[in-house]
């Protein structure tokens, strides 16, 4: 959260704060200076002086498309596919003399898949469109001739002062003048940015508290210089010049395209930022595109099809010029007609021709309508069985799964490697204040939850003394007598207690809310950490009731003497936030006698850098604590205090105001000029915060374990709690062989203090690389020994640092993946992603990310799959994710079951396309071989162009959905099922191979015992057959076999199975008999009756059921034996359990009514009502189409509503059940 910064002391308009500088407005000799090309000006309430600088509108157009670009821009689109360019090229062929077939063979098919995908583009843009035209079209109130007067937003210019109302959106990114509560202050929900429903405070400069009313603001004339047009949300840099004063803006002055009004009757602003220029628009973008890497090897098998196609090709033009020779004189090539040169003896480009001919021919060996069929049956998976999965329904939260794109639902049945957050992945989040160390004394008597886990694991006894009825504040589970209740008074060091309190109370930009009593009061906190600092600091009789821009109120209990209770007013003078590099917060404030204290809390190793001279023993006790409570599986901070003089206050705060009025680098010159304060600190003490483990971790985490994946926790928490936090999860054991790789040695300790980093970096990397080749070798013996123990690898981010270096790298990896379990300590957001791609693009191993916070969104979108928990932290992770959960133990059922099903739905489509367009295609090779490789077409141009679409098209897509070897219990109960994924057993090119053996040889039976049946066969009217009933007589056998297959090949047979099927073979039929029912044009003329003269003969149904037998009899032998002989792991499953009744829906949800309670099932049921699927779509990182077809697809429900966004967030939170004490 934005905190105070910019106090009084801090630059917001105090005295000290000004900085007098002339300003540009005086020197523009009647026109605007040109804009610098580090920062913008900004002339407020003077749009004349504005135009000049040609700002961008307040318009937004989210739109792919106009009306001039459509047509050729999404042609462009889809031709960017190889297969859609493949098929353009041979529908271009298909138009040439060459061609044997008619055009619309192959123009047809690409047409229907290219206007199904332009009219899905066109619908979505225009979807878009009808969105813009309702957010543009919303109405805001500006200032104009010193009245509001109600504006479309996308009139907006920059510069124009505009009033907001309560609950209304921000429409611009504004500069925040003055608001109708008292010290210019107001609240904002950043739901739509972050995913945060916990409301920001935003502060006006002193300067413009006034500007309330019209008739006052008409009179500001403010310049405003700030940075260009970025999409940083949570930094801006910029000076206010009024009345020739520069004033220092911070984002806590920027309020945010949107973010909505909330406490506040109405707020004035001036606009900053405009239409596409804004922050929130800035980041409207897509997550980069991930292709899973079975689709990665689906293109090589597309090339090796059209290598095949290519040599089939080569080989019959070679044929042709062998064939197409004068020595034939009885064939009379010469007197061929001029559209038929290609078979002139004289033409030398026979060959040539040829080649192009039967490239047309052979067309159908890449199927078009797989990329459709694939994308189908992965929509529906996502949508459908993945989104409304109860068992991935958490009531508490009543948050679903959601698959937020269908592109990797069969890479989820690959993953080997599992890259974890801890806090908020692993635990809940849920911050309790449990002990801590003050002045050298441990307070708490407390046992965690990880201590009784420690315990169990190995055999010890432990006793909590602990009272069993004490009720507890949420935040608060502290017990111990000797701090509570003004009892800190009798200890040997209370003023060090009461130090230790006033930290926890002041220190910290928490907002208090409701009644200003310790019963009723609710703070809204950036992190829950922060709460239970505030909340612990409560209930040691330290109460914080109340803030203003440059006050805490404190209502102090037992500090003069017992049961005297005092209100006290701190002034915050400046405050110097939390951020990832500094690690720590410190507060300046005045106390009512005029005591200037520094307050600083952090994390150990950043404030023990800081600490003072001397005191050894406490530093030395302390960090015994640190270990301690870190070993318990805790949360540690240190807190520190200072005392500061007035000059070096004044000194040092000029130098603050310096750095926040800069343009560049402001944030880095403030984290120096803080340097220059935070030091020489005293160390009051430290906090130890319990966060629990979600629950069904350990049991996930072991069945995951089973299931052959890799997990590897990285986090910024401390050695001895990220594991015991591993032990406690069951992510490693006392069986294990541990390599421990860690900076905090005493050699380390002793060149730090020395201070001379050039030697600690060459000391690190040294020790690092020693201890990394140790391992290493160890590793190796360990794999070569009779026991083979599993391994663990801990490293901290200090050595992790150093082992990532390219010389290192190899030996980490090594190491890494001989490891069953890793544990990363103290890493930061970078290096998480690091550790990812390493493995990823190292190891070529399928990798999953998962985490909660926005630290971890570089983590996710490293990965191969990106998985969000939409926990505490907001929704940032949520946002950058490919799938979302609401609990670490829903990966089980992600990957196990859903992740599994979709791999081996996804391999049989894939293969059985092969196969069967494989095998249609070589049946017209061999009919090649006895027509002197003239390109003679063997089946009609409908019968070709209707085989993928219509004849073989369902079954294969019911299979996709609907085919599961085990049920999702069975998948549970027997997790080293999924090792079948990890090793690829489904698509590996042996399994083509086999496939492609396959169709060869029913290809041979299909064409040659078809034709070899039919040379003595005859009509009823004595005829014998000519070519065209020899051809409907194989594709009806070819129709029939490759459906009887696909029957094979399935592990459950529904009524889907049998309808798809069965309706198949039905609409052959039925299009034959309509087909061959009327004369058509002379192409087609051959086909007249055929049907009707074939089925009229015996040898039709002797033909149809010998030959299908026949093709299929190797098949059926095959499956045979390598189900007896050569089984795999879910056929040995099969066989175990083949008696007992699978009551689940097939291919439907996996809902077992035993699992399910009635309130589970009732809070679903009202989860599924529209309105009320989802709570975000994570538009601001997601995508610029507030309402589209990607957000149907993501499960989310989208009314026709101005702006979905807007009505999102303006919704009332659903009250939360109450919890069960």
């Amino acid at each position: 959260m934005a905190g105070w910064r910019g106090s009084r002391g801090g630059g917001d308009g105090g005295a000290q704060s000004v900085e007098r500088v002339s300003s540009s407005r005086t020197v523009r000799l009647g026109k605007v200076q040109p804009q610098a090309p580090g920062h913008r000006t900004v002339f407020c309430n003077d749009r004349d002086a504005n135009a000049l600088a040609k700002f961008k509108g307040n318009s937004v157009s989210t739109t792919k498309y106009d009306v001039f670009t459509f047509l050729p821009k999404g042609l462009f689109e889809q031709f960017r596919r190889v297969a859609n360019l493949y098929f353009l090229m041979i529908s271009i062929i298909s138009c040439t003399p060459v061609s044997p077939v008619s055009p619309i063979t192959n123009v047809l098919p690409l047409s229907m898949v290219l206007l199904v995908s332009l009219v899905k583009e066109a619908w979505e843009d225009w979807k878009r469109f009808q969105n813009d035209m309702a957010i543009n079209n919303s109405s805001i109130e500006v200032l104009q001739d010193q009245k509001w007067v109600f504006t479309p937003w996308k009139k907006l210019q920059v510069g124009d002062i505009i009033k907001v109302k309560q609950d209304g959106f921000f429409p611009a990114d504004l500069l925040f003048l003055a608001s109708t509560n008292a010290d210019g202050v107001c609240y904002i929900e950043t739901a739509n940015l972050d995913g945060e429903t916990n409301l920001k405070i935003r502060k006006a400069l002193e300067k413009t508290w006034d500007y309330v009313n019209p008739e006052k603001i008409s009179e500001f004339k403010g310049e405003i210089q700030c940075e260009q047009p970025n999409n940083s949300l949570y930094t801006y840099t910029g000076n206010l010049i009024v009345d020739k004063q520069s004033l220092p803006l911070s984002p806590n002055q920027l309020l945010l395209r949107g973010c909505s009004l909330r406490n506040t009757e109405y707020i004035v602003g001036a606009v900053v930022f405009t239409g596409h220029e804004t922050k929130v628009m800035m980041n409207s973008m897509k997550i980069p595109s991930k292709r899973s890497t079975l689709e990665k090897k689906l293109d090589k098998l597309i090339l090796a099809l059209f290598s095949v196609l290519f040599s089939m090709c080569v080989l019959g033009a070679i044929g042709s010029g062998i064939f197409i020779n004068p020595k034939y004189y009885y064939l009379r090539f010469e007197n061929t007609s001029r559209t038929e040169k290609q078979f002139n003896p004289d033409n030398r480009f026979v060959a040539i021709l040829t080649f192009f001919t039967l490239i047309t021919l052979y067309s159908p060996i890449i199927p078009i309508s797989l990329y459709v069929s694939v994308e189908m049956i992965k929509f529906i998976q996502s949508t459908q069985f993945i989104n409304n999965d109860l068992h991935m329904y958490h009531a508490e939260s009543n948050t679903p799964a959601s698959a937020r794109t269908s592109n990797l639902n069969e890479e989820l049945g690959q993953v080997e490697y599992i890259f974890s957050d801890k806090t908020g992945t692993l635990t809940r989040n849920l911050m309790e204040f449990f002990k801590c160390s003050i002045g050298g004394e441990v307070y708490g008597t407390g046992v965690s939850e990880i201590e009784i886990k420690i315990a169990q694991r190995t055999g010890a006894k432990f006793e909590s003394q602990k009272q069993p009825h004490a009720a507890r504040e949420k935040g608060f589970n502290f017990d111990d007598g000797r701090l509570m209740q003004g009892a800190w008074r009798n200890e040997p060091n209370p003023e060090s207690c009461k130090e230790f309190f006033r930290c926890l109370a002041i220190c910290h930009t928490v907002l208090p809310e409701g009644e200003e009593s310790p019963e009723k009061i609710r703070y809204q906190a950036a992190s829950p950490d922060e709460s239970a600092l505030v909340i612990a600091a409560k209930n040691f009789g330290f109460f914080f009731y109340k803030r203003s821009p440059t006050t805490i109120y404190v209502r102090e209990s037992h500090v003069e003497k017992m049961g005297k209770v005092q209100d006290i007013a701190y002034e915050i003078l400046n405050v110097l936030e939390f951020n990832s590099t500094r690690k720590r917060q410190s507060v300046v404030c005045r106390y009512p006698d005029g005591r200037l204290v520094l307050y600083c809390k952090g994390a150990d190793t950043v404030i023990y850098e800081r600490l003072a001279d001397g005191d050894g023993d406490l530093r030395r006790i302390s960090r015994e604590h640190l270990e301690q409570f870190g070993a318990s599986g805790l949360r540690t901070l240190c807190l520190a205090y200072r005392n500061l003089s007035p000059d070096e206050y004044e000194n040092w705060n000029e130098k603050y105001v310096q750095a926040k009025s800069s343009l560049r680098d402001r944030e880095k010159k403030l984290d120096e000029v803080a340097e220059l304060i935070e030091k020489n600190l005293i160390l009051i003490g430290c906090t130890a915060i319990e966060d629990k483990l979600q629950e069904g971790v350990p049991q996930c985490i072991e069945t995951l374990s089973r299931a052959g994946i890799k997990i590897w926790v990285l986090t910024g928490d401390k050695m001895e709690t990220a594991i015991n936090i591993a032990y406690a999860c069951k992510l490693i054991s006392n069986s294990m062989k541990q390599f421990i790789i860690s900076s905090e040695t005493d050699d380390i300790r002793e060149i730090e203090e020395r201070g001379d980093q050039v030697e600690l970096a060459r000391f690190m990397k040294e020790l690092v690389k020693n201890e990394l080749k140790r391992c290493n070798e160890e590793a190796q013996q360990y794999l070569l020994s009779e026991s083979r123990p599993k391994l663990a690898l801990v490293i901290d981010g200090k050595c992790l640092m150093y082992a990532l270096d390219p010389s290192l790298r190899v030996i980490l990896l090594n190491l890494s993946l001989n490891c069953s379990a890793v544990v990363c300590c103290r890493v930061s957001p970078l290096q998480k992603a690091q550790v990812t791609s390493l493995v990823k693009k190292g190891a070529n191993r399928i990798t999953l990310s998962i985490g909660d916070g926005a630290n971890d969104v570089s983590m996710i979108q490293a990965a191969h799959v990106g998985v969000g928990i939409s926990g505490q932290e907001g929704m940032q992770a949520v946002m950058a994710s490919d799938f979302s959960i609401a609990q670490f133990r829903f990966l089980t059922e992600l990957l196990l079951v859903h992740g599994r099903w979709s791999y081996h739905r996804i391999c049989k489509v894939v293969t059985y396309f092969f196969y069967k367009n494989l095998m249609f295609t070589l049946t017209q090779f061999w009919f090649t071989f006895e027509t002197g490789f003239s390109g003679q077409r063997f089946y009609d141009d409908w019968f070709q162009s209707l085989y993928n679409v219509i004849f073989t098209a369902l079954p294969v897509i019911i299979i996709g959905l609907f085919d599961k070897d085990v049920n999702a219990t069975l998948s549970k109960k027997y997790p080293e099922l999924y090792k079948e994924g990890i090793r690829n057993a489904f698509f590996k090119w042996r399994v083509v191979a086999t496939w492609a053996f396959f169709a060869v040889y029913q290809s041979l039976v299909l064409y040659y015992f078809v034709v070899a049946s039919s040379n003595r066969a005859m009509n009823s009217a004595g005829k014998m057959f000519g070519l065209w009933d020899v051809s409907t007589m194989a594709f009806t056998s070819v129709v029939v076999t490759v459906n009887i297959r696909l029957l094979m090949m399935c592990n459950t047979i529904t009524r889907w199975h049998h309808i798809s099927v069965g309706g198949s073979i039905l609409a052959w039929f039925t299009f034959v008999f309509i087909y061959s029912g009327f004369v058509l044009p002379k192409e087609q003329e051959n086909i007249y009756f055929v049907i009707y003269v074939l089925m009229s003969t015996f040898y039709f149904y002797f033909t149809l059921l010998l030959v299908p037998v026949a093709a299929l009899f190797v098949d059926f032998i095959y499956l045979g034996v390598q189900r007896w002989f050569f089984p795999y792991d879910y056929q040995i499953v099969q066989e175990i359990h083949r008696h007992e009744v699978d009551n689940n829906r097939i291919g439907l949800l996996e809902i077992g009514n035993n699992d399910v309670s009635p309130d589970d099932a009732r809070r679903y049921a009202i989860m599924q009502l529209p309105g009320q699927k989802s709570k975000h779509t994570g538009f601001a990182f997601d995508s610029p189409g507030y309402e589209s077809f990607f957000a149907s697809q993501a499960g989310v429900y989208v009314p026709q509503k101005a702006w979905d966004v807007a009505r999102r967030a303006s919704m009332r939170n659903r009250p939360k059940p109450p919890r069960k004490n």
